[in-house]
């Protein structure tokens, strides 16, 4: 590895080097975790639309924006427009998306890009052809130890990787008086728990491993055949999934995926394992990284002095004071604007990232309802 002087110097690196006026379309947590982030790059978000001209008016007050607009087209079609967030219920993020390419805007889109594969390759190569630069938050990526992780894994640390395993779980969902927009297939996709937590898991395996899945054996599950207050309404999509998985280089592994565990608020945990070593991420103590052999295990923090330059160049505060989720929104945000400057950020998720989400996706169901391993189609 080489050696890194000051890891705690702040990064990903200055504002991002051109202007970036932003279009923010939704109001719910993510547009607010979006809007900071445009912000603390020194960028400005210069409109919001919501579902409601009240909603994006209420988003406006609250967090300074100059306008709010009742039409999300009208806002994607404004001259003052660089780039396009979508943050709405994803039923929505493909129509908007391709309206924002249309009209020759960059796009960040919140995953899953789209419900099914097919619009999801649609929205890849829409990209590709207006040449714009189209981005999916996988930001777990752009936490320091994760691209440790990935540092040491390509650089052959922990030789041949073999077994890859964890999860990612939650309990947001427990109780089945708990509903949101999320369960309804109509509105949330024919997936739930997979589409919306299991992709960043699939995601972190295959960038921290630089392998693809090929076939996956899947099992899905609910608790409650029914969400809601007074009896609530039918439920389609899953709580649950348990998945074994095989990768083009010759690892296999398996992972559960579970939005209804109580106590686990946000866990998302990698463990790759090669023929030299083991290395653990857990998002929920993302400051260090576990590293195991047979002679020794240790643990790696942000401020070791090895840190490899692609982990320290994501280190915005000293050792001490914890980065999290929104550090790791603001140094996409960064590298979009990069990119858009005609940079290549090393590890940005772009529209193809998103596709691969979608096609592992539908794997995982064709698996689950059909009761067999399922190959991956590749991207």
């Amino acid at each position: 590895m080489k050696k890194v002087t000051s890891p705690g110097a702040p990064s990903p690196g200055p504002a991002i080097p051109q202007a970036y006026r932003a279009a923010v379309i939704g109001t719910g947590f993510m547009g607010r975790v979006h809007s900071h982030a445009v912000r603390a790059n020194g960028g400005e978000v210069v409109g919001v639309a919501g579902s409601s001209h009240a909603k994006a008016e209420r988003f406006r007050a609250a967090h300074g924006i100059a306008r709010a607009h009742a039409d999300a087209l009208d806002l994607i079609h404004s001259p003052d427009v660089d780039v396009v967030h979508v943050c709405t219920p994803n039923h929505l993020h493909a129509p908007l998306a391709l309206a924002a390419l249309a009209a020759g805007k960059h796009v960040v889109c919140e995953k899953p890009l789209a419900t099914d594969a097919g619009t999801a390759r649609e929205l890849t190569r829409a990209a590709t052809e207006a040449g714009r630069v189209a981005v999916v938050p996988f930001v777990y990526r752009f936490h320091p130890m994760a691209r440790e992780a990935r540092a040491r894994v390509a650089a052959g640390a922990i030789g041949r990787v073999g077994l890859a395993h964890g999860g990612y779980l939650q309990d947001w969902l427990l109780y089945p008086e708990e509903s949101n927009w999320r369960v309804d297939p109509e509105v949330g996709g024919p997936t739930r728990a997979f589409g919306d937590i299991g992709s960043h898991w699939c995601d972190m395996l295959e960038f921290v491993t630089g392998d693809r899945i090929t076939e996956v054996s899947a099992q899905t599950s609910r608790i409650t055949d029914t969400r809601g207050e007074n009896g609530g309404s039918p439920v389609a999509t899953e709580d649950l999934v348990s998945f074994q998985f095989s990768t083009r280089g010759g690892a296999v592994g398996n992972a559960v995926i579970s939005q209804v565990s109580p106590g686990r608020k946000n866990q998302l945990v990698l463990e790759v394992s090669g023929t030299r070593g083991s290395l653990r991420f857990d998002q929920e103590h993302p400051e260090t990284l576990w590293a195991g052999g047979r002679g020794r295990t240790g643990i790696i923090s942000r401020d070791d002095p090895d840190l490899s330059p692609e982990a320290a160049r994501l280190v915005a505060l000293p050792v001490g004071h914890p980065q999290g989720y929104q550090d790791c929104f603001n140094a996409l945000v960064h590298d979009t604007g990069a990119a858009i400057a005609g940079e290549e950020p090393d590890g940005l998720p772009v529209f193809a990232d998103g596709l691969r989400a979608a096609e592992i996706a539908e794997a995982v169901l064709v698996s689950s309802a059909e009761r067999r391993w399922v190959e991956v189609e590749p991207v």
